[in-house]
């Protein structure tokens, strides 16, 4: 379904992004993983790329809140694959804290990487899409973008920003044959959200279950197929949002 197409995923070394990664390389993309600082980590997922899909999957240290860093990593994905057909940008970080209290470096630093990270990728690699007439990004957001949630201040606000970004790059690009979309997951397991059997607002989940990594896996799967889809935010959830 992707055969031949190549697909860059940022934070693919883990959790959401290490399950899209092999998501698409199941349906037959080759993957670009951009991660931050576990190289052992994404080069396990590149392996698993390999042996289990027959992808070509290579991964890339870059810091996605850095404009120059992200430029010379882009360039690199397009020496060593040709071009790139597809933009997931997962990469997030959190610093969770009261709003009265939350220090300005926390603000910034989810900021730097959850939002204008997404806006880095978009600016160096449309070009790449622009010179092909396609292209498809995909922005992984999330229901506290939304809805809100206390004490994520920043995070909520950087998932909100993404939205935004997601509507006005979709309609920028769309006369260019590029489409962008977003994922909103909700509570899903994974190392950054941790153990939240206790958390109240699981109650609040009409499905009454986390989501998993896979979960939002096979949405961005089927975003990344659908061509007549643009400027959408595909929650999943559980029903929390609704």
């Amino acid at each position: 379904m992707l055969k031949g197409k190549t697909s860059v995923i940022t934070g693919g070394s883990r959790g959401i992004g290490e399950a899209i990664a092999y998501k698409l390389a199941s349906l037959g993309a080759n993957i670009a993983i951009i991660y931050a600082g576990n190289t052992a980590a994404a080069e396990n997922v590149c392996s698993i790329c390999r042996r289990e899909y027959g992808a070509d999957a290579r991964f890339y240290q870059c810091n996605v809140a850095d404009f120059a860093a992200v430029k010379e990593t882009v360039a690199k994905i397009k020496a060593d694959f040709g071009t790139a057909q597809i933009l997931i940008n997962n990469a997030g970080i959190t610093r969770d804290g009261l709003l009265a209290m939350m220090k300005e470096e926390e603000f910034d630093s989810v900021m730097d990487t959850n939002l204008k990270g997404a806006f880095n990728m978009i600016r160096h690699m449309t070009g790449l899409f622009i010179r092909a007439r396609e292209g498809c990004i995909i922005n992984i957001t999330s229901v506290a973008g939304m809805i809100g949630n206390a004490g994520q201040c920043n995070y909520s606000a950087s998932k909100a920003g993404l939205i935004g970004l997601t509507k006005s790059a979709a309609k920028e690009l769309a006369p260019k044959g590029i489409r962008c979309n977003a994922v909103a997951p909700g509570f899903i397991a994974t190392d950054m959200t941790g153990n939240q059997k206790d958390n109240p607002l699981l109650k609040m989940i009409p499905l009454g279950r986390m989501g998993d990594p896979e979960d939002v896996a096979d949405a961005v799967a089927y975003l990344a197929t659908a061509k007549y889809i643009t400027g959408e935010v595909l929650r999943v959830d559980g029903g929390i949002a609704m």
